[in-house]
């Protein structure tokens, strides 16, 4: 399915729930003309593609995603991975036929619902030399396996890494129990994603009603940061197709 050469190829941006043609002008990946292919139930947004297999470069993965932003301001898509390629019209139909109670089950769980990512780090210097400084159990391993005159072992470089790790990790639970708790009230699911680095504390992905977005998101961020001092910064973006929030694996 993937990378196959033809001149009819279809490229796969995502799935909606519509039974009629619909066309949204030149919006996709090389300025293709973006419509949907329909089984009568479920419809895909597609564009014609015949060059093999995409390379994930930037712009490719731009205009992937401004295809998304175009379908949400009037459906819930369900969003497909960058890269799916189709051999034809007929070889969609097939996918929908095969995948359609997958499709309209998901579509009814996140429809009238958005993707919103929060992240929040820690905004200090040097992470471990914060830790000593808030943590003094860090602070006394750090004296007794590092301090002295004679330089550390190996072995006492390990220990105090691995107090150092788990104070990180205990920390990470904690705040992010108390910020998804504010989230909560106005968010219907949360998702937790691993952090990018060792300063950041959390990163989350939230399904929220579109009603909620530029209200009680907003008021929920402020609520929780209010607990957080200027170590911390918080930043959340969106609106997003719900990508964390639907599993697809097409049957093929």
């Amino acid at each position: 399915m993937a990378g196959t050469t033809t001149s009819t190829g279809k490229y796969l941006y995502a799935v909606i729930q519509s039974t009629v043609d619909r066309d949204y002008g030149p919006i996709g990946i090389d300025g293709a003309r973006v419509y949907l292919i329909s089984d009568d139930h479920v419809a895909a947004v597609v564009s014609d593609f015949g060059n093999g297999k995409i390379r994930p470069e930037r712009r490719h993965i731009a205009a992937h995603q401004a295809v998304l932003k175009r379908l949400m301001q009037d459906d819930t898509p369900l969003p497909i991975s960058f890269g799916i390629i189709a051999e034809g019209a007929k070889e969609i139909k097939r996918i929908l036929t095969l995948n359609r109670k997958s499709f309209v089950k998901q579509i009814q769980r996140v429809y009238g619902k958005v993707e919103m990512g929060v992240r929040v780090a820690w905004d200090v210097p040097n992470i471990f030399e914060y830790f000593v400084n808030t943590h003094a159990e860090l602070r006394a391993a750090r004296d007794q396996f590092l301090g002295g005159i004679h330089a550390p072992t190996k072995d006492d470089q390990i220990e105090v890494g691995r107090l150092f790790d788990r104070m990180l990790q205990y920390d990470r639970e904690e705040l992010t129990q108390k910020v998804e708790t504010s989230l909560k009230t106005c968010s219907l699911e949360i998702k937790r994603n691993p952090t990018r680095n060792e300063k950041e504390v959390m990163n989350l992905a939230c399904l929220v009603p579109r009603p909620a977005i530029e209200k009680d998101f907003e008021t929920a961020i402020c609520a929780a940061a209010r607990d957080f001092d200027n170590n911390f910064t918080f930043d959340f973006n969106g609106p997003w197709a719900p990508h964390n929030f639907v599993d697809i694996e097409l049957a093929l």
